[in-house]
Formats: C-alpha cells, sequence, structure tokens
C-alpha cells in the first residue's frame, strides 16, 4: 500500500476521531450530531453541483450507505448513553474492522497477505484494550453489548456500501457530497421531534461547524483512499481513530495515560507498516 495512501487513510483518521470527541462532549450530542450532518449538508451542495451526480451504478450502494449509516448513528447513540463513549467506541470500530475482511472479500473479491492480516490483527486488538481500559470502573451491561456489536455491524454494512459505491460513481467528490446530504435528511427526519433544521444548527453551530468541516474532510479523504487502495486495509487504518481519541484525550484534555493506552497506542502504531507491507 502506497505511502501517500496510508497517509491519507490515517489523517482521516484523526479528523474522525476529532469531531467525535467534539459531538461527544456536547451537552446535547444527538443535536450535535444533526448539527453536525446538516452543515456538513451544506458544505456538500457546492461541491455536488460542481462535481454532479454519481453514475447509476452507485446509487443502490449510495442509498443502503444512508441506512446503515443512520442505523449505526442510533445504535452508537444509545451505546454512549450506556456504556460511554471511550468503551463503546473502541468496541464498535473493533467489530467493524473484523467484519470488513470476510465482507470485502464477499464482496469485492479482496484478499489480503499475512502482514495485512497481522495488522489488521493488532489494531483490532489495540482497540480492544482500550475498550477494557475505559470499562474498568463501568461493568458493560448486556443492552450497552448489543447496542455497540450493532453499532459495529452496521458500520461494517456502510464502510463496504461507500467502498464499492464509490468505485462506481466516477467521481468521491460527487458521491461524498450526495451521501452527506441524504444522511442529514434522514437524521432530519430522525430527531425531527427535538426540532426543526434550523434550530439543531442554531442551537449546535459552535460544535457542528468545525465538526462537519472535520467531518466532511475526511470522509471525503477515505473515499479517495478506496477507490485506489484495498478497502480492508484502508478501513483498519482509518479506524486508528479510536487511538487518536486516546491521544487527543491524553494531549488535549490533560487525561491520564496509563498503561492501556500506552500498550494499545504501541499497537496501532506497530500495525501502521504491515498494513503498508501487506
Amino acid at each position: 500500500m502506497p505511502i501517500e495512501y496510508v497517509a491519507a487513510a490515517l489523517f482521516s483518521a484523526l479528523l474522525h476521531a476529532g469531531w467525535n470527541a467534539a459531538v461527544k462532549a456536547s451537552p446535547r450530542p444527538p443535536e450535535a450530531m444533526a448539527g453536525q450532518m446538516l452543515v456538513s449538508a451544506l458544505i456538500g451542495l457546492p461541491i455536488l453541483l460542481a462535481a454532479g451526480l454519481p453514475k447509476s451504478g452507485a446509487w443502490p450502494w449510495l442509498l443502503a450507505s444512508t441506512s446503515m449509516n443512520m442505523a449505526s448513528v442510533a445504535a452508537l447513540l444509545r451505546a454512549y448513553a450506556t456504556a460511554g463513549f471511550g468503551v463503546a467506541y473502541p468496541i464498535a470500530r473493533a467489530v467493524s474492522v473484523l467484519l470488513v475482511v470476510p465482507l470485502a472479500a464477499l464482496l469485492a473479491g479482496e484478499t489480503l497477505g499475512p502482514a495485512a492480516l497481522s495488522g489488521i490483527g493488532l489494531i483490532t486488538v489495540s482497540l480492544g484494550i482500550l475498550s477494557l481500559g475505559a470499562g474498568a470502573d463501568r461493568g458493560l451491561s448486556r443492552s450497552a453489548l448489543g447496542w455497540t456489536l450493532l453499532a459495529g455491524l452496521t458500520t461494517a454494512g456502510y464502510v463496504l456500501c461507500d467502498a464499492q459505491g464509490v468505485r462506481q460513481s466516477g467521481s468521491a467528490w460527487g458521491y461524498g457530497a450526495l451521501v452527506s446530504i441524504l444522511n442529514a435528511a434522514a437524521m432530519s427526519w430522525r430527531i425531527r421531534h427535538l426540532g426543526s433544521p434550523l434550530d439543531h444548527v442554531r442551537t449546535t453551530w459552535r460544535v457542528a461547524v468545525p465538526a462537519a468541516v472535520a467531518a466532511m474532510a475526511s470522509y471525503l479523504i477515505i473515499l479517495w483512499v478506496w477507490t485506489r487502495a484495498p478497502i480492508a486495509t484502508a478501513t483498519a487504518l482509518r479506524d486508528t481513530s479510536a487511538v487518536f481519541a486516546v491521544l487527543i484525550a491524553v494531549f488535549w484534555l490533560r487525561e491520564p495515560l496509563g498503561w492501556q493506552r500506552i500498550v494499545a497506542v504501541l499497537l496501532a502504531a506497530a500495525a501502521v507498516p504491515l498494513l503498508r507491507a501487506g
């Protein structure tokens, strides 16, 4: 895997960790999530006008991605409420990474070498260590585990849909912009009982605007990578976002590092050259 794709996937992961942490830290995460999606849609409109609509072959994947993404958001928000971000997020990403490997082989015919599989395994273990460390002081109920596993399953689903869809779209820019617009429309309908879309943007704009810029950039970057690199390895690199979230918490929020976090960061770092070699 060329170094420029590795660097792009890691940068996408950093941006993804940043906006997720910002939304989770807000007083009202569902409204902040909706606000972020709505601002992303506004950013996506001129991009879509410039790039044009995706080709017809991408549309079934695009619509399936929107459905899966909404299910993932709903499950994650429920998991955050019961298990906490530090537990639910890394478990969901670990489940997603594990599922993407066989699904990519089935849908895209991708086969990975021993190095790449070892790298994916290291990232999965790293995410597991993070979740265990975060959950040491609070148990993971059966309900929380169920929502977290559902979030991981649906995340893997929309990853595969997006990777297949963008390859048939003719333009990663147009595909990403349209998905962002559809996600915003679906999210607005889902939480319509909490207020109008304008209300969500007005009350959460301090979080929503920077989060939307980061989310849109992260999404377009990983779509570009998926058009050129294996789905599973690129996805595993992007799912180091949970490790970046730890670094953000330590260096920005001044949280303690702890031995679990040190081990998780080292394992994720060791996985990068393996994924590149694979």
